[in-house]
């Protein structure tokens, strides 16, 4: 597992797959009523970081877990907040209001930024924290 985090692989999917039924039931349903192109773009940017660094390891930028204990919480807490995170959005599917905005944004950035630091991934920590940024507050703009 040198190159490749299939745990990660696996809890990026997870946190994709409400994205997506949600996508399909509602086709206009990302659509930002808040518009700030720079910080869409920063988003992206700190998205597609965190989903290319939850899975790839880069020798010399990931250092692993430094025990089988800092795996095995690793695990744990990328299970919980992957299970919160879905469960919420069973919760919160029909709404859009700041609870569900803020939730569904902080959840994932912190899943990201969580998974960084127990991997010692310097690559993830860095998306995740862009991530994070500019995620929760296009978030909060298009909720408010």
């Amino acid at each position: 597992m040198e190159f490749l985090n299939i745990f990660g692989l696996i809890f990026t999917i997870v946190l994709m797959i409400p994205n997506i039924i949600y996508a399909l039931k509602f086709k206009d349903c990302f659509e930002n009523k808040w518009s700030n192109k720079r910080l869409e773009i920063i988003e992206q940017i700190g998205r597609f970081g965190c989903i290319a660094f939850m899975t790839i390891n880069i020798p010399g930028t990931w250092f692993g877990w430094w025990s089988d204990e800092a795996l095995a919480l690793y695990l744990i807490g990328d299970t919980i907040l992957a299970v919160l995170y879905c469960v919420l959005w069973i919760i919160l599917f029909n709404k859009n209001n700041l609870v569900r905005a803020l939730s569904l944004s902080i959840i994932p950035a912190t899943l990201f930024f969580y998974s960084g630091i127990m991997s010692r991934s310097i690559p993830l920590i860095f998306f995740s924290i862009v991530f994070a940024f500019s995620h929760i507050v296009i978030s909060y703009k298009n909720a408010k």
